[in-house]
């Protein structure tokens, strides 16, 4: 049945096509207790529409669910992981229907460090960015879909960030077995990644002789995916108070790329 829009609709909203592709993979109203009475697209739509404008809780229009009930789903489902099995199940259904394999075999790793605001309780100074806030260690793989986002204090170091994070994902990811990096990552990281998860990391260098830009092999992927968070105002700083808060933000801001690509590839399909 055809949802009808009851408001004028902001253009963060979830068109028919990609409600289709994300709902099946939404949390299932709980057969017991009182029955959900909040409807589930509106409550995203809220979060697309902070997610992209960068605006405060209080500041979302009157239009949508009362902020309150819009942070409530966000931190319940920060807590218990929905943001991330959401990514998880949205790459793999994108990967299956481009006709690769739902896990990859290799991926790139790489961090962003990004400016925190007053309202965050987790800050650090990256000295050689010289930015005070945090830093997003990312891995992606080849079509540049996030498969972790694990995000720490800025003055944490590229080496010892991805030590945390592929610990997380080592038993994750059956298929991997390479992993491209830039120079930060050299050095003992290399050894310790084979010994530990059983991967090779392959440092990707810039030519002695490049002058100016040089688009550089597989690092070019994670900054596409980089690029992409800049269609989210909320990213372009750090305006949470806590880091899981962070990382479910840039989780948050995937869904309408890849349930856009699913939705085009249907319609192309059809």
């Amino acid at each position: 049945m055809m949802w009808i829009m009851k408001r004028k609709a902001y253009p963060s909203d979830l068109t028919d096509e990609q409600w289709a592709r994300l709902a099946p993979h939404l949390p299932k109203a709980q057969p017991r207790g009182a029955p959900r009475r909040v409807n589930l697209r509106e409550i995203l739509n809220a979060l697309l529409y902070l997610s992209r404008s960068g605006c405060q809780w209080r500041m979302l229009p009157h239009d949508l669910p009362p902020w309150e009930t819009v942070y409530a789903y966000f931190s319940h489902w920060r807590g218990d992981g929905t943001w991330e099995r959401l990514n998880r199940e949205l790459r793999i259904e994108v990967r299956l229907s481009e006709g690769r394999e739902a896990e990859p075999s290799a991926a790139v790793i790489d961090s962003q460090s990004v400016k925190g605001t007053e309202s965050s309780d987790e800050a650090g100074y990256d000295a050689g960015k010289k930015v005070k806030g945090i830093k997003r260690h990312v891995l992606v793989d080849t079509m540049g879909w996030i498969l972790k986002v694990v995000v720490l204090t800025a003055d944490i170091q590229d080496r010892d960030g991805a030590r945390i994070l592929l610990e997380q994902v080592k038993t994750s990811l059956p298929r991997l077995h390479k992993i491209w990096a830039d120079g930060g990552y050299a050095g003992s990281l290399i050894e310790w990644v084979l010994e530990r998860c059983h991967w090779l990391l392959e440092i990707v260098k810039r030519s002695d002789h490049a002058q100016g830009f040089e688009v550089l092999p597989h690092r070019w992927i994670v900054e596409r995916t980089f690029g992409w968070f800049n269609r989210s105002r909320r990213l372009s700083k750090n305006y949470e108070r806590l880091t899981a808060s962070s990382e479910a933000m840039v989780y948050l801001a995937m869904l309408p790329l890849m349930t856009r690509r699913l939705a085009k590839q249907a319609t192309s399909f059809a």
